[in-house]
């Protein structure tokens, strides 16, 4: 589990692609902190083991699903990447509950300075916009952000300076391919709800409603 605050931006030293799969070389420093082989770290918000430790780097396997799922396959060497490591039990949130399973990717849409903060338009698809709710949270990239406004095809957030400047997204222009992870309270919910055929007056006073 992780928590959408970003610890520090690395920067890929070396992607080994498979047949459908890759293997990415990652520089950092303050994610390899008490970090052993076996370890969960959070890359552009997408969870990942570390398979081997070489001083400044790590080793990550990517497979598959997750290639086609985020935009962990279109990353280059020298690429800027957001890092963060699995959260301790005794930790805080800061941010929100991010399981580092991404939901999909959107496409930033729009940019607008607004006087400190500026404004990210995401253009996402419905399978992923369904979830997300105006002041609820979202994660892009790994970033954990509120959500300012909804509509049928975008969403947006407001981000501080100190965000943009901690984090990758300030190299990212419009048009670029982000990783989303909308709030894991929410799968739960539809889950729940499409659990039951009816929602009945007898199933709510039995529930406690």
């Amino acid at each position: 589990m992780f928590t959408g605050i970003i610890e520090e931006v690395g920067k890929i030293k070396a992607v080994k692609r498979g047949a459908a799969s890759a293997q990415l070389v990652v520089q950092a420093k303050t994610v390899l902190e008490d970090t052993k082989i076996g370890a969960s770290i959070a890359v552009n918000g997408v969870c990942l083991t570390v398979t081997k430790m070489d001083g400044s780097q790590f080793h990550a396997d990517v497979m598959n699903e997750t290639l086609q799922r985020s935009n962990l396959g279109s990353l280059k060497v020298n690429d800027p990447i957001n890092l963060e490591r699995a959260m301790a039990a005794s930790g805080r949130f800061d941010g929100h509950m991010v399981s580092g399973h991404i939901d999909g990717t959107g496409q930033i849409a729009k940019i607008i300075k607004d006087d400190i903060a500026y404004r990210y338009t995401i253009r996402a698809d419905s399978s992923v916009l369904k979830y997300i709710v105006t002041k609820g949270s979202i994660a892009i990239d790994g970033i954990s952000l509120t959500v300012t406004d909804v509509t049928a095809t975008t969403f947006e957030v407001s981000i501080i300076p100190h965000t943009l400047k901690m984090t990758s997204l300030h190299h990212k222009p419009v048009g670029f391919k982000v990783n989303l992870e909308a709030d894991i309270v929410g799968k739960y919910v539809e889950k729940t709800v499409n659990s039951r055929s009816k929602i009945t007056k007898e199933f709510l006073m039995k529930h406690g409603f």
